[in-house]
């Protein structure tokens, strides 16, 4: 097990096949996409949830809202707020809850993105791309990283970010 120096914040795309995570310090504030946990039950999800959380001294966790894009709350949405109540209560960091309005067309739009530069990469270098990196790019993992990143941006400017 590794030493975390800095604090830590979680963000979760919750969906109900996957749980798309990611993460940045408190310090840095660069978001970056961790893994997704393929759904399997209540007590299973947690207990991994949990294991992230302690393992990279996760100090707070944000939790993607699904509103509608009129704002209203919908099914999804509701059941986001109850994992969201189960997290706060079962693991005991403080949870928030963020619009995700639009954020899992954004993480698809910049897959694409990152495939196609994989892709111009291949056919100029003629070099496969290693296959990890397709197996640990989830468009789960990356909707939480853009949930994070707004989150952060929202916060404003802080001393460790320039």
């Amino acid at each position: 097990m590794h030493q975390v120096t800095r604090p830590s914040i979680l963000a979760v795309d919750y969906g109900r096949a996957r749980i798309g995570l990611a993460l940045a310090d408190s310090q840095t504030r660069l978001p970056q996409p961790l893994c997704t946990i393929e759904r399997l039950n209540r007590n299973e999800d947690m207990r991994r949830l949990r294991e992230v959380v302690r393992d990279h001294g996760v100090k707070q966790v944000l939790v993607g809202l699904p509103l509608r894009l009129d704002g209203t709350r919908g099914e999804m949405a509701e059941e986001a707020e109850r994992f969201a109540q189960r997290v706060r209560k079962q693991i005991g960091v403080p949870v928030e809850m963020v619009d995700e309005r639009l954020t899992s067309w954004e993480a698809e739009r910049l897959m694409e993105e990152i495939q196609g530069r994989f892709i111009r990469d291949e056919k100029r270098t003629g070099r496969k791309k290693p296959k990890n990196v397709r197996d640990q790019m989830t468009v789960d993992a990356v909707a939480a990283a853009v949930i994070l990143r707004e989150y952060l941006d929202r916060q404003g400017p802080t001393a460790g970010k320039t």
